[in-house]
């Protein structure tokens, strides 16, 4: 029997099981048909959090920022570009701690950008400050 890997669809949030033998050949939500992985990341309120940062088990790599935020501005190019190295092995979700004040205070976020790798809610790793995509890999990497 194949291992399987619970992954939330990045449109409705929908928990699918797939092969983990199989999370590079492009899977689709079956509930919504849209591709499982994009390559950008998703945008985290309360209940897309709870799908991907909760419920599925891969790895996710939140950035918390704020439109107000200059370094936030430009870390996003450096943080989807990222994303599209990283994926199907984490996935990488975007909290405006404006919009999402719960979930900033659940997470006492006291700086932005402030990065916070997490797997089935469990906190694994926090760095705060801007970075280039090239060190925010290396750096998910050695954590997940």
């Amino acid at each position: 029997m194949d291992e399987t890997t619970l992954i939330a669809c990045p449109r409705c949030n929908a928990i699918n099981r797939i092969a983990s033998a199989r999370l590079g050949d492009g899977p689709a939500c079956g509930k919504c048909h849209a591709g499982l992985f994009d390559g950008h990341p998703v945008t985290l309120d309360e209940a897309a959090f709870h799908a991907h940062g909760e419920r599925a088990e891969l790895p996710l790599l939140v950035d918390f920022w704020a439109t107000w935020c200059a370094p936030c501005r430009m870390m996003a190019p450096q943080f989807a570009a990222a994303a599209a190295q990283l994926e199907p092995r984490l996935r990488l979700g975007k909290i405006d701690t404006d919009a999402q004040p719960a979930l900033a205070a659940r997470f006492a976020i006291r700086s932005i950008p402030t990065l916070v790798l997490l797997q089935r809610g469990r906190e694994l790793a926090r760095q705060s400050g801007a970075m280039q995509a090239a060190d925010l890999v290396r750096w998910a990497r050695q954590y997940a």
